[in-house]
């Protein structure tokens, strides 16, 4: 007698792809943290500047929200950028305590070089892979976020 498989075979191949963007997350840490993007802690410096750089000033709350973090997180982050002269907190006319967190004009042309090496070393890591096989993994990890935003 054969029993049925506990796991469906697309269940299967995305427990693999899981695997292998967990495994991934921690070489391109690894390799951010060579960069200067990722702070010696693992802390998110680029993916916080790039935030701001692109939806503006925004409270720490609303920024670990979004990514979902602890607060606490996100204010170290903050805090490291700020003494780096980076980003500043400025005064927030919705919420008398919660500051808003911005770009300085230094963060802002840092997260463009930030950006730029990142953008160059995915250039060198993409190289001879097929444009339409890594269209594909974008879409199909988009659709994963989207569905766990919903979980």
């Amino acid at each position: 007698m054969t029993s049925k498989p506990r796991h469906s075979p697309e269940g299967e191949a995305l427990f693999q792809v899981i695997v292998l963007v967990l495994g991934t997350f921690f070489k391109l840490r690894a390799a951010d943290q060579r960069m200067g993007t990722v702070s010696s802690w693992g802390g998110g410096n680029w993916g916080l500047m790039r935030s701001l750089a692109l939806e503006g000033p925004q409270t720490v709350p609303q920024l670990a929200r979004a990514r979902p973090v602890a607060r606490q997180r996100i204010q170290k982050i903050a805090d490291e950028l700020a003494a780096a002269g980076l980003v500043e907190f400025v005064d927030n006319p919705g919420h008398k305590r919660s500051k808003l967190l911005r770009l300085t004009a230094r963060g802002e042309a840092k997260q463009r070089e930030m950006t730029e090496r990142i953008q160059d070393a995915a250039d060198a890591l993409a190289r001879d892979l097929p444009l339409k096989d890594l269209k594909s993994a974008a879409g199909i990890l988009a659709r994963l976020s989207d569905r766990l935003d919903g979980a």
